[in-house]
């Protein structure tokens, strides 16, 4: 098959091409590399088509769909932190309306099937409970939570009135060696933070935020079982690794990690880090391995072989 692949050059993407590539797929890589990054591909830079391009250009998406199989979504905003003074249209544009961009494409090329990263967020705040696919109400907290429902919800739509398939990944936190870029991981900002000044850190909220984390090869391996094996109209599935992890806990592996000692933790305060995060989230993940798949890595596993990697390469 051939596949196109938004947001290619990225964490996640860069993964699963070379995942399709190991299959014998045929792989379009589209990105404009805004955080995608060409290191990431350049291994498999001759095996593969790479368009550079931005999904919000409808004509470039357009002719990067054509001739496809199937469209494998991943481009987005990578950064879900919203602060003060930021503009409140940066996850309409980038998530929803670029989403309508590649749906409409493939309506237009007739190419009727859609992989889509979506995220925990759609879910809101639930507590303490374990989230299935099948909650409700569906009442996102951020402006990100908000764009990836309505990309889903267009998904739908587009499915059920084109004779369209699709697949969608509620994602939990995704680390690997080629975490997003500077400053939009918890990883990546401790370690930044750390080696400003080793003798503190700066905690976001109150450090006792609990959520699932997902190691990038596992998330990979999750969507293809899905994509290759349900076979509805639309399939919606969680992907992570069935735990979680506190923030206190990632500081202290990334204090040791660092060699550090007597570090003080210095924390914000509140029960979160920004303005529309959610605290508290993991996600049952039943119905992925009612499939056949099961992550290698818990959550605190996925931190750890991530930060390795992370120190390792120097991508900080």
């Amino acid at each position: 098959m051939k596949f196109l692949v938004t947001g290619g050059a990225g964490c996640i993407g860069s993964v699963l091409t070379e995942k399709l590539l190991e299959d014998g797929h045929r792989v379009v890589v589209f990105d404009n590399f805004s955080s995608g990054k060409t290191e990431h591909i350049k291994r498999i830079s001759e095996d593969i088509k790479i368009v550079e391009g931005d999904i919000l250009n409808f004509e470039n998406i357009r002719q990067a769909v054509d001739g496809v199989d199937a469209v494998f979504h991943l481009a987005a905003n990578p950064d879900i932190k919203f602060q003060e003074g930021m503009s409140t249209d940066k996850d309409l544009k980038q998530n929803t309306i670029g989403t309508y961009n590649v749906l409409e494409a493939m309506r237009q090329k007739c190419v009727s099937s859609i992989v889509f990263s979506s995220t925990s967020a759609i879910y809101g705040e639930v507590g303490t409970k374990i989230i299935s696919e099948n909650h409700a109400p569906l009442n996102p907290i951020s402006l990100y939570g908000a764009s990836k429902l309505a990309c889903e919800a267009l998904i739908s739509s587009f499915c059920h009135m084109f004779g369209m398939q699709g697949w969608i990944f509620r994602f939990g936190n995704v680390v690997g060696s080629r975490s997003r870029v500077k400053g939009t991981t918890v990883l990546h900002d401790f370690i930044s933070k750390l080696r400003n000044n080793p003798t503190e850190l700066e905690i976001l909220g109150n450090g006792q935020q609990r959520k699932s984390y997902i190691y990038a090869d596992d998330c990979v391996n999750g969507m293809l079982v899905g994509f290759s094996k349900a076979r509805d109209t639309l399939n919606i599935f969680n992907l992570s690794s069935g735990d979680d992890i506190t923030v206190n806990d990632i500081a202290k592996i990334v204090i040791s990690k660092l060699c550090l000692k007597n570090v003080k933790l210095i924390y914000t305060g509140g029960d979160r880090g920004w303005l529309g995060d959610v605290p508290r989230f993991n996600l049952d993940v039943s119905k992925i391995k009612a499939l056949g798949w099961t992550p290698k890595h818990n959550s605190r596993q996925a931190i750890d072989i991530a930060l390795d990697q992370i120190l390792e390469t120097g991508q900080i």
